[in-house]
């Protein structure tokens, strides 16, 4: 970096700030820096590196759809989990493959340790301890917009640089609750991040108020575990990356185990609501739907006499287990009655207690799909800042972000997931395109196409991007060029290799069940039956190449569902037509004759780019949809 040392100031010179140094905040400035750009990237601590606050997994229903796009990209979450967990284990297994998603048990403190190693060496990649207290704008040619020229820390420090890049995760204007104790401290103790806001504010950023929570910590040594149902993790184990080899990560893993909730806890809570932060009016920001604390669980759904708690080891080298699925901001006295009425957790004793955090993100209807602010050219916005939760979710903004903000500088344009690409793709849309009054989880119903957004196959839709962009190596490619070409060819083979009735194949068909063939079959339609798959028609196939085990995956996979599949790419045909429609930015919607007023109001605050984007606004109809497409046809008549 080039510096000058001005009177009373110090000043740097690079290409990239990124605030923060969450999942969101490594993912981008990795991207950054591998493009080739000088980066910096800002911490108010280097412990809190790629730091895991909440649960200690990385994965999950949908969840683990969006790290293997994310590592199809070229990212570096799935490599850093598959470097450091501790247990893995394939959810929805024994459901269909749309919704099978790998999740994986993290060593918290190895993950960190293994993605700060990661930074720290990776060239034109620079870390800075410090906390930014302002965002440098300059106003643009047009005097409509601003533009970054760069960011100032609490020192007084200013780096300049060309692009910003802020995933602040829960940090800003941070406060953690637990009962009536409040403390004005970032998650796990942390520094808050305390004078960055009304520099955003200043800028024209609006922002909101949005809460999470987590569960207390206890004592392995405390529990006892004979009075709980054990989990084990899966074997083989299933890698998350698509460079790491099978081979390398078969190990010995350590078991999660669940225990439930009963009456008694829920008359402890309910007896305590009171001095709950949530329902005594304390607490300002709006918490996650899909991942309520226990006094939510136990309120709204008053119906269930018990919930399912599950507890899970922070790593290798603590006694520390996490309460999943018991987030809670009672206070501390309250907290200790409730846990220790959990068969096994009798005799607990606390690490450390749970508590609430809020915090300020951006309001919707600011952000471009490029995740770059419409109004503020240059600063691109990531993780939980715009509105979401989860690592996997702030992860995945981040990468993109990433990208982005390093193809801008590289005059190119940006790249844009849809919503039949990609889990990536839904995700960025629903921030971009819906208000979300309260943090967004990714979920696999959020997607339309999920049969096609398969997590088996995020390389095969992906990697092609990654390798254009100049994230992924040529080698990963033609990996993956290589799988595609194995497995057409395969269909193929067995769409043309015809099984007639001869008594041995009616035999072997007998064997499992299988109804005998009336008429010739080829080896594909009879691999459609629910009782067949690809191996156990490995005696009718004799002369069947060998192939690796994910192209065989893939095979049956796109077999037995050819017809919802095919069903499927009809609708994204469809799905793509309106997303081709393009809307100019600075459409007049005054001049939209027949607009309702509610449409009007919410097309010019979400300016969508395109008619697709249009039609998913709330409070945008079908029938404003049809005026909007009589407009611009005229408007492209009188070009």
């Amino acid at each position: 970096m080039k510096s000058v040392y001005a009177e009373n100031r110090t000043e740097y010179y690079t290409d990239i700030c990124v605030i923060g140094a969450g999942h969101a905040g490594c993912e981008a400035a990795l991207a950054c820096a591998r493009l080739g750009f000088e980066t910096v990237i800002f911490t108010v601590s280097i412990e809190s590196i790629a730091l895991m606050p909440c649960n200690p997994n990385i994965g999950g229903t949908s969840k683990g759809h969006l790290v293997r796009e994310l590592d199809a990209l070229g990212g570096e979450m799935g490599r850093n989990i598959d470097r450091t967990f501790i247990q893995s284990r394939m959810l929805n297994a024994s459901k269909g493959p749309a919704v099978h998603s790998l999740r994986a048990q993290a060593d918290k403190s190895e993950y960190s340790r293994s993605m700060r190693k990661i930074l720290e060496n990776t060239d034109n990649l620079y870390i800075r301890q410090g906390e930014i207290c302002e965002i440098l704008t300059e106003e643009t040619k047009d005097l409509k917009t601003k533009s970054v020229t760069g960011v100032k820390t609490f020192n007084g420090t200013v780096y300049h640089c060309r692009a910003v890049i802020l995933a602040s995760g829960t940090y800003l204007n941070a406060r953690c609750l637990c009962g009536e104790a409040i403390t004005y401290t970032g998650p796990n103790g942390l520094q808050a991040a305390t004078h960055l806001s009304s520099s955003l504010t200043d800028i024209g950023v609006k922002l909101r108020r949005f809460k999470t929570g987590t569960p207390a910590r206890m004592d392995a040594r405390s529990l006892d575990f004979s009075k709980m149902e054990e989990q084990k993790g899966d074997d083989p184990v299933v890698p998350f990356s698509y460079s790491t080899d099978p081979d390398s990560i078969q190990k010995e893993q350590v078991s999660c185990y669940l225990t439930y909730t009963n009456e008694k806890t829920h008359e402890i809570i309910r007896a305590n609501l009171d001095r709950s932060p949530i329902y005594a009016g304390v607490i300002e920001g709006t918490g996650p739907r899909y991942c309520p604390s226990i006094e939510d669980k136990v309120v709204k759904f008053a119906d269930k006499d018990r919930h399912q708690i599950f507890i899970e080891p922070e790593g290798l080298y603590t006694n520390e287990m996490y309460l999943s699925g018991m987030s809670s901001s009672l206070p501390e006295d309250v907290q200790i009655q409730m846990y220790r009425t959990l068969p096994g957790l009798e005799n607990c004793h606390m690490v450390r207690n749970a508590y609430a955090i809020e915090y300020d993100c951006l309001c919707p209807g600011q952000l471009k799909l490029s995740l770059e602010l419409r109004e503020v050219s240059g600063l691109f916005c990531a993780g939980q800042f715009n509105g979401s939760s989860g690592y996997e979710e702030a992860a995945a903004q981040g990468l993109i972000a990433g990208i982005n903000a390093s193809l801008k500088l590289k005059g190119r344009e940006p790249v844009i997931l849809d919503r039949s690409q990609a889990y990536i793709g839904v995700l960025i849309d629903d921030l971009v395109t819906k208000e979300n009054n309260e943090p967004y989880r990714m979920m696999t119903s959020r997607a339309e196409y999920r049969l096609i957004l398969r997590q088996d196959n995020a390389d095969l839709r992906l990697r092609g991007i990654g390798y254009e962009v100049g994230l992924v190596s040529k080698e990963d490619y033609e990996k993956t060029l290589k799988k595609a070409s194995q497995i057409r060819d395969e269909i193929e083979r067995l769409s043309s290799l015809s099984i007639g009735g001869k008594a041995s194949v009616q035999e072997y068909l007998e064997k499992y069940g299988s109804a005998p063939l009336k008429t010739a079959f080829t080896l594909a339609e009879l691999m459609c039956r629910p009782e067949l798959d690809y191996e156990k028609l490995a005696e009718l196939d004799p002369d069947r190449p060998d192939l690796p085990k994910d192209v065989i995956e893939q095979v049956e996979t796109e077999i037995k569902y050819r017809g919802y599949i095919d069903r499927q790419n009809s609708q994204i045909e469809d799905f793509r037509k309106n997303e081709k429609k393009k809307i100019p930015y600075d459409i007049d919607y005054d001049d939209v004759e027949s607009l309702r007023i509610e449409a009007r109001q919410k097309l010019k605050t979400f300016r969508p780019d395109n008619i697709g984007q249009a039609s998913r606004i709330s409070g945008v109809s079908p029938s404003d949809i049809a005026v909007l497409l009589v407009y611009l046809k005229k408007l492209n008549d009188g070009k």
